[in-house]
């Protein structure tokens, strides 16, 4: 690969809360060549991603039509092993982090969550430089 041209990195937000998508969406737009995608539950979520795969998912656990737990479980059979996905959640029980991480979430984080927070975790998971 030419140095210095890297191509460029999708994210894909998906939760319910517009102003949640806004605002992880924003947060991710200051980490250089990611863009980012939105996704209203995880049947919307997953639609998108079968059109065009990304290289990284952000959702939350409670949505209609589809939650984030059968997303996940959707990508991961699907074929997705290395796609990192991080849950953004307000379902601080140890036993529904367990859930997610088995069901092969890459990242646990509550809300409310600072952007640095998110950011810190994107850049590790797709081992980028801060």
């Amino acid at each position: 690969m030419l140095t210095g041209t890297m191509p460029p990195l999708r994210a894909l937000v998906v939760d319910d809360s517009p102003m949640m998508r806004r605002s992880v969406a924003l947060a991710l737009s200051r980490i250089p060549r990611l863009t980012c995608e939105e996704a209203q539950d995880g049947a919307e979520g997953l639609r998108k991603f079968t059109a065009a795969p990304f290289d990284l998912v952000v959702t939350d656990v409670n949505m209609p039509l589809m939650d984030g737990l059968k997303l996940i479980h959707h990508l991961r059979q699907g074929g997705h092993h290395r796609v990192p996905i991080v849950v953004l959640t307000t379902e601080s029980a140890d036993e529904d982090r367990q859930r997610a991480l088995s069901l092969g979430a890459s990242a646990y984080l509550i809300k409310p969550v600072q952007a640095k927070e998110v950011l810190d975790t994107v850049r590790q998971l797709l081992s980028l430089e801060g």
